[in-house]
């Protein structure tokens, strides 16, 4: 299991660590995907990300203000979504930055302690 640690001054939820295939937020472990917005942190049985649509992270793309970008984990490896996928993002005023679950959930912390507003979808490792 790898710990992070989380920078004190990021508000709201933040990935302390892995479990498995899964994530720890907190004392919580989210043993398969996992969402997060500023302010929560919740289960996510994602697709694979290559059949990822905007109606899987419709909660996250419904906040008001809209978020600046998804961070989207991929799993173990990078795998790009679809353009299809990126472009009715970006339809929406949203960027889609993509990367393996590990690097996202590093990068996650270090982007909410700057206060950047963005939302999260984790694939399992």
């Amino acid at each position: 299991m790898m710990e992070l640690h989380r920078d004190p001054d990021a508000p709201g939820p933040v990935i302390t660590g892995f479990s498995g295939a899964g994530f720890r937020v907190h004392d919580t472990v989210f043993p398969d995907g996992l969402m997060l917005t500023p302010d929560r942190a919740v289960p996510w049985n994602a697709p694979p990300v290559e059949n990822l649509g905007i109606a899987d992270i419709a909660d996250l793309i419904a906040l008001d203000p809209i978020p600046e970008f998804l961070l989207l984990g991929t799993g173990g490896a990078l795998v790009h979504p679809s353009r299809a996928f990126v472009r009715s993002m970006e339809e929406r005023g949203i960027g889609v930055e993509a990367m393996d679950s590990r690097a996202a959930a590093r990068a996650w912390g270090v982007l909410r302690a700057e206060e950047r507003w963005i939302v999260g979808a984790f694939l399992p490792l």
